[in-house]
């Protein structure tokens, strides 16, 4: 995670893997073996950033043998809003604007979301 040099300051990160690489998003069975993050890369990110949104380009954020302890350290270090199962292919890097427009679910903790990145 280091040698991202993710900027203090940046709020809202993308992260396009070898998900996107193996179209992992189009693939109907669920493949185990997805990049996600593990306890360690989460916790790097929650100490050494200001990072408030995080999205991945499958359908977790968290590595499928971390599933629960990158998920809680994401979210109870801090509110940090988890973008999953994003499809990324025709991103390049860079500094865009995103715009994530929810679905209104009373009670949910989680709900379906349009993501519109503009570069």
């Amino acid at each position: 995670m280091r040698g991202l040099n993710i900027p203090r300051g940046v709020r809202q990160v993308l992260f396009r893997t070898l998900n996107t690489d193996k179209k992992l998003m189009w693939k109907k069975k669920f493949d185990t073996s997805y990049v996600g993050f593990m306890r360690d890369g989460a916790q790097w990110l929650v100490d050494n950033t200001d990072i408030k949104l995080v999205g991945i380009d499958y359908l977790s954020v968290a590595a499928f043998d971390d599933l629960i302890p990158s998920h809680l350290v994401f979210l109870e270090g801090r509110e940090i809003i988890l973008v999953e199962g994003l499809k990324l292919e025709n991103v390049k890097p860079g500094i865009y604007s995103l715009h994530c427009l929810p679905l209104r679910l009373r009670g949910a903790e989680g709900c379906p979301i349009r993501c519109i990145l503009i570069n």
